[in-house]
């Protein structure tokens, strides 16, 4: 997952201010999530449920991610295919669904651990992690193809910040 943030900054830094800042809010989103679920570099023994303040900030992240990507970024992507092409206007239709079913999965983990983990929920909320981190991932991979669409095809548009 990290390894595609830095791939994605190389290839489209500094093209569009509203996705370097997206880009910045998913490199902490990943951090976040490797922190919660004990991946290496961090703790790879964790045997307790990370603690609740731990799953918060995760969540929080992950709700202000999803956030700009469906209310800044996302528009902004499908405004730029709307009025420059119906190629990619068509592949941002055929992505969205994709990415909302992750969107689902993710509110649905903030809506059940957010505020309370205890555990008794500790075999589901590691199962329920690996899962939501697997969607992420695919999730991540949808929305780099838009930013890619957005950065070939319509930046000579002049789009900006």
């Amino acid at each position: 997952m990290y390894t595609r943030v830095q791939t994605a900054r190389q290839k489209w830094g500094g093209s569009l201010t509203a996705i370097d800042n997206w880009l910045d809010e998913r490199q902490q989103l990943i951090v976040s999530y490797c922190k919660l679920a004990a991946l290496p570099p961090f703790d790879s023994k964790r045997t307790t449920l990370p603690t609740q303040a731990a799953v918060q900030e995760f969540c929080q992240l992950m709700v202000d991610y999803l956030s700009a990507g469906h209310f800044e970024v996302y528009e902004r992507i499908v405004s730029e295919c709307a009025v420059n092409g119906t190629d990619s206007r068509k592949l941002a239709d055929s992505l969205y669904p994709k990415i909302a079913v992750s969107t689902d999965l993710a509110l649905n983990f903030n809506d059940l651990y957010a505020d309370h983990l205890s555990t008794k929920h500790s075999a589901a909320f590691d199962r329920e992690l690996s899962e939501l981190g697997q969607a992420l991932e695919e999730r991540f991979a949808y929305e780099d193809e838009l930013i890619n669409t957005l950065y070939e095809k319509h930046t000579d548009s002049n789009v900006s910040a």
